[in-house]
């Protein structure tokens, strides 16, 4: 039996899987746990491992960076440790991977009908493929080519310095240094917070009056960062319209620029949960148009196919298929 995982802040996806007479995979058991509830990671696998499961091999994606085998989960208290999980199991066959290599592994099994394609001038071409994931937070992977296959590549990339591009950006560069003092990631704005971001950086800007159906950001009953983008999406509220367009605006540019430091001709992947749920605006030219706003290289980046996943088991599925590699 194979066992899988995706194991993040918000929640935790395992998976048992075995193969059938024909060599597919089939799954024999699969739960979702809401990982704020388990002080360690040790409790969730004991809760789901049926008694005298016989794993053979298992694969996790963490949220957090994987070194030497050991994760400290980046929003959790746990501490993730392979030669521990080894033992646990009674397999050799374990293996941590960053939640991002998951991701980006997982990209490779989807179907066509998971995908959708942002650069109508996209040719397929072999090489490295670029994988971005806006969600809590921004995580960025690389798939190396090798000649013959690809190979993931863990990356914190998404704590990158902020680069304004062109007045407003500036402006808003000045404003989250207020916020941020000692450094502005990508991060601070491309994930979930950073629609409250822009939001409050527009109405400081005077863009337009605030919306009041957007509620205070103190708020914990509503989701304030989900309210925002549903009503930029909508076309309901100018400002909560521009946040979105200013939100794709930078997604592209750091995606053009990820796609640059990894020469991803291959493509690239866009994954996380933000990007289905603002696909209009995805879709709308101002995000590929942004990608590939390079000078001298928008040649190159306007070949390069940018496909966005609506999946959201990729992680899952790249752990469930990591030894295949």
């Amino acid at each position: 039996m194979i066992l899988a995982g995706d194991i993040g802040g918000t929640k935790t996806v395992l998976s048992i899987l075995t193969r059938d007479a024909n060599g597919s995979l089939v799954c024999l058991q699969e739960q979702t746990y809401s990982s704020q509830l388990f002080p360690e990671f040790d409790d969730v696998l004991t809760d789901f491992l049926p008694a005298g499961a016989n794993i053979q091999a298992a694969c996790f994606g963490i949220a957090g960076p994987v070194v030497n085998q050991r994760c400290h989960t980046t929003n959790l208290p746990w501490l993730l440790d392979g030669a521990a999980l080894k033992i646990k199991l009674g397999t050799s066959k374990v293996k941590l991977l960053n939640d991002l290599e998951a991701m980006a592994l997982g990209m490779l099994y989807l179907p066509e009908q998971d995908l959708v394609e942002l650069n109508p001038n996209a040719e397929v071409q072999s090489g490295n493929i670029a994988v971005i994931a806006a969600g809590t937070g921004l995580g960025e992977a690389i798939l190396y080519w090798d000649g013959n296959k690809h190979y993931p590549m863990a990356t914190e990339g998404g704590h990158s310095d902020l680069a304004a591009q062109n007045a407003q950006h500036d402006q808003l560069l000045a404003y989250l240094r207020k916020i941020y003092p000692d450094h502005v990631s990508y991060e601070r704005i491309l994930s979930g917070i950073g629609f409250s971001h822009l939001y409050d950086f527009l109405c400081e800007q005077g863009f337009a009056p605030p919306c009041p159906e957007v509620p205070d950001i103190s708020s914990d009953v509503v989701d304030r960062n989900a309210v925002i983008s549903e009503l930029g999406v909508s076309g309901k509220d100018p400002l909560c319209v521009e946040v979105v367009r200013l939100f794709v605006e930078l997604y592209g540019a750091e995606t053009g620029n990820l796609a640059l430091k990894s020469l991803a001709i291959g493509g690239v992947f866009i994954g996380g949960g933000i990007s289905p749920k603002i696909l209009p605006a995805m879709q709308d030219g101002n995000f590929i148009r942004s990608f590939k706003a390079k000078g001298r290289f928008l040649p190159l980046l306007d070949k390069i196919s940018v496909k966005l996943s609506l999946n959201p088991r990729t992680p899952l599925i790249g752990a469930i298929n990591y030894f295949d590699l």
